[in-house]
């Protein structure tokens, strides 16, 4: 005659469910509800890097709208090196449709220009998806995936050096990207150097667009 345990742990006879780690500025989103309806266990953490951490990979997460300010304020660029960190990683980017693409405060041609640097530059992998349903939709596929492998969540921001740190601040103003960037700082050393240097002693690197960098300093 069998025995049957009437004491023993409800766990054993039920699937656990497996855990995905959301960074705690996602509860915003409507990703981690889809994720908890599809019986995954949710736990938001601080994440100093990546939005999401399913076993060994890591996953940024960007809206459209988000990702054009992240291209404007290259924000992005920072934040994939830092998704680096982590052998696994790839960037979703969420909602791009035909209207979204081709509005805003971005031209479509920058953007077509930051998928391919994502690409070729960086070698971040990019999801596309719809919306947020379709989103975690892929993240529990892959958080099904046999293979994959527990590792530590404790990467960290990326640290710029001084020199880096002054290319960004030009970086961010328009017209003004790494080549420039650098030659401005060889040529006057300081941001203050740059500043108040004159049209004529800037022109030798800006050029044409010396005198709209004046106006945004004036």
């Amino acid at each position: 005659m069998p025995f049957f345990n009437i004491f023993s742990n409800k766990e054993n006879t039920q699937e656990k469910k497996q855990k995905i780690i959301v960074d705690n500025r996602e509860k915003n989103s409507l990703v981690p509800s889809e994720l908890s309806k599809l019986n995954f266990n949710i736990e938001f953490k601080h994440l100093p890097v990546a939005d999401y951490i399913i076993n060994d990979i890591a996953i940024e997460r960007k809206t459209i709208s988000d990702l054009k300010s992240s291209v404007i304020n290259k924000r992005i660029f920072t934040q994939m090196l830092e998704l680096k960190q982590y052998p696994l990683h790839f960037l979703v980017i969420e909602g791009l449709n035909k209207d979204e693409f081709n509005s805003g405060i971005i031209h479509e041609n920058a953007l077509r220009g930051f998928i391919l640097s994502a690409q070729i530059d960086y070698n971040i992998p990019l999801i596309f998806s719809e919306n947020e349903k379709e989103t975690a939709l892929y993240l529990s596929i892959l958080a099904k995936r046999k293979n994959n492998k527990e590792i530590s969540i404790r990467a960290k921001k990326i640290s710029l050096n001084k020199k880096e740190q002054l290319q960004y601040i030009l970086e961010g103003f328009p017209n003004i990207g790494p080549v420039k960037a650098k030659a401005l700082i060889r040529k006057f050393k300081s941001l203050k150097n740059i500043f108040t240097a004159s049209e004529l002693e800037l022109e030798d690197i800006l050029g044409k667009k010396t005198k709209e960098f004046k106006s945004l300093l004036d």
